[in-house]
């Protein structure tokens, strides 16, 4: 998971996951929707992680890159955990909302 890593490798991870986002992967957002209304990270998709497995169908193909987040970075870490069990095989959790702003340059 990036947010655990050393600062050396997040500012390396940092960078990976922008150009991921940059090049078509997806930018996802696992809380609730009220949550999101709040405030989000710019073009995020908002799935909560309680109907994640019911709506698999709309994350695509499973090669393709999913990059996660949550408040805190608990429900990010289920739901990537779940996105593995379920084949998507490139998924990064950035952990909370406020190292995903931080990570995307709004904040």
């Amino acid at each position: 998971m990036i947010h655990s890593t050393t600062h050396h490798s997040l500012a390396r991870g940092q960078t990976d996951v922008r150009q991921l986002v940059r090049c078509g992967a997806r930018l996802l957002d696992v809380r609730t929707p009220a949550e999101f209304a709040e405030e989000h990270v710019p073009g995020a998709t908002n799935i909560p992680v309680q109907e994640l497995q019911e709506r698999l169908g709309e994350l695509g193909a499973t090669d393709r890159p999913l990059v996660v987040y949550c408040r805190s970075g608990a429900r990010s870490a289920r739901a990537t955990a779940l996105l593995r069990a379920h084949g998507f095989n490139a998924v990064h959790d950035v952990g909370g909302l406020e190292e995903a702003m931080n990570l995307f340059g709004y904040r």
